[in-house]
């Protein structure tokens, strides 16, 4: 009898991310404070809006990455992730860890 396929993650279940990165904290058009995450339409296998989980400077975090409509996802940061973080200046750079994709 042949082995059943290995089950793949439906849309609804968490998917790990192991994915790390450093990005200078952006000011500027829809979103008052932002990330660029570069390469992450490829990262992701879509340019669409996807839920994730995270640590910024160690901080867990969720969000949604927002389509920036040019390739990468825009990350918003809340106050409150500033506030824990001690940073929200344009420029200021941050660390950030994916976990997981919850969309």
């Amino acid at each position: 009898m042949p082995e059943p396929a290995p089950a793949t993650p439906t849309a609804h279940e968490p998917q790990p991310l192991d994915h790390r990165f450093t990005a200078p904290i952006e000011k500027d058009g829809s979103f008052a404070t932002y990330l660029t995450v570069h390469g992450s339409a490829e990262l992701l296998g879509t340019g669409k809006a996807v839920k994730i989980t995270g640590t910024i400077d160690g901080h867990e975090f969720a969000a949604t990455l927002m389509p920036s409509g040019h390739g990468p996802h825009w990350l918003p940061l809340r106050a409150a992730i500033c506030k824990a973080i001690g940073k929200g200046r344009g420029g200021e750079e941050v660390e950030v860890h994916l976990l997981g994709r919850t969309t």
